[in-house]
């Protein structure tokens, strides 16, 4: 499915391109080292002006991804989405390992969690849980990227656990969802847009078990995916 450049508007600003920007890089397989098109080119291709250009490339090269050299333009520095690491794992250089390890604790925690969710989550809760899960299968299904509305979902559920020691532990959670999407490249749309929906109504009509059932579900999809791409990695190095 080729990827759409959604036209943003301007009074979206500089987190919306920086978004776009990340998702046009990896989905033009614009490799490390390589250079971006113009300032002039990027504000046409996402429908805003130069300025607001700017100021995403400016964010981008603080955090990592992107190096402006004087002269010659703007070159990819990293490739993968640049967040925040509050556990310090960037340390770990097999990423494939990494993800397994968080793995094994998301479904050592979020379906429990999810479980519990059911029993505490109010009616406002509900409500944010059902439009995230929309805005996630909204942004998936458009090309744009979901990571952080992806991120939300799984964080709200945590919280509506009303434990304080899980909502420690959220930090975990979305240091997974980051490192998988990192990884995957947006492999699981259709898996994961249905096991969204079976975790959002399963919380929606308080059925504990299928909550449960539904997050096993969307972290095995997730797992398996991780597994087959780690052996094609270790195929791709030994031929």
């Amino acid at each position: 499915m080729p990827y759409n450049y959604e036209k943003v508007n301007q009074k979206l600003l500089v987190p919306q391109i920086e978004d776009q920007l990340v998702m046009y890089i990896q989905h033009e397989n614009i490799g490390i080292g390589a250079k971006l098109p113009s300032e002039y080119k990027l504000a046409e291709i996402f429908g805003v002006g130069r300025s607001t250009i700017r100021e995403a490339v400016k964010s981008l090269v603080t955090k990592g991804m992107l190096e402006v050299k004087r002269g010659s333009g703007t070159f990819v520095k990293s490739t993968e989405i640049v967040v925040d690491d509050p556990l310090s794992l960037a340390q770990f250089e097999d990423k494939y390992r990494l993800a397994m390890e968080l793995f094994e604790v998301r479904m050592l925690l979020e379906p429990d969690v999810a479980a519990v969710a059911c029993q505490k989550a109010t009616e406002e809760d509900k409500k944010r849980i059902k439009s995230l899960c929309d805005e996630v299968e909204q942004l998936y299904l458009s090309g744009q990227n979901h990571i952080k509305k992806d991120m939300e979902f799984h964080e709200t559920i945590a919280r509506c656990s009303g434990n304080r020691v899980v909502e420690v532990l959220i930090p975990i959670i979305l240091t997974a969802i980051t490192t998988f999407a990192n990884l995957t490249h947006r492999k699981l749309i259709n898996e994961t847009i249905d096991t969204h929906r079976a975790i959002t109504d399963a919380i929606l009509s308080g059925d504990t078990m299928g909550a449960k059932c539904a997050m096993i579900m969307h972290l095995t999809y997730n797992r398996q995916t991780i597994i087959d791409m780690s052996e094609q990695n270790k195929t791709c190095q030994t031929s």
